[in-house]
């Protein structure tokens, strides 16, 4: 779904306005999967040359509030946005790179996991992140430590 004239049904859909500033975030964080920010505020200027980063700020938000993007921030980091939303998929994230791939829900359906107690809350998600190490960087070889 790359598409510009599917990206102007999205926003039409979430009752937004089509903007080229809306369709060139909607652009990136699809091109881009899990792009903070800066990253994103890059592919758009690339695209419509000056835009300012409030703007970008402005409509990341606004994206995310009409759930068009998701909005994840894995502990320790920045907050990035992808365009898979709605399917309470789970995230892996690579302590040395910090390369973040989606992986499926954990098991069953959303939400995947059962709290033990839910207070009386009506559970609709349920957000896993596993941390480890991609196949990349567990191939390097280990540093050398220095007594």
């Amino acid at each position: 779904m790359s598409n510009q004239a599917e990206f102007e049904r999205m926003l039409r859909s979430a009752a937004l306005r089509v903007t080229a500033p809306r369709l060139a975030v909607l652009t990136a964080a699809h091109a881009h999967p899990h792009s903070d920010t800066d990253t994103i505020l890059g592919h758009v200027r690339q695209t419509l040359g000056a835009v300012s980063h409030q703007a970008v700020y402005d409509v990341l938000r606004a994206l995310t509030a009409a759930g068009l993007l998701r909005r994840i921030q894995p502990m320790g980091t920045v907050a990035r946005y992808e365009t898979r939303v709605g399917d309470n998929h789970h995230h892996l994230v690579c302590r040395t790179c910090g390369v973040i791939v989606d992986v499926e829900c954990a098991v069953g359906e959303a939400p995947c996991l059962t709290a033990a107690n839910d207070n009386g809350f009506v559970l609709d998600e349920a957000e896993v992140i596993y941390w480890g190490q991609c196949p990349a960087c567990a191939a390097l070889p280990a540093p050398l430590l220095h007594p």
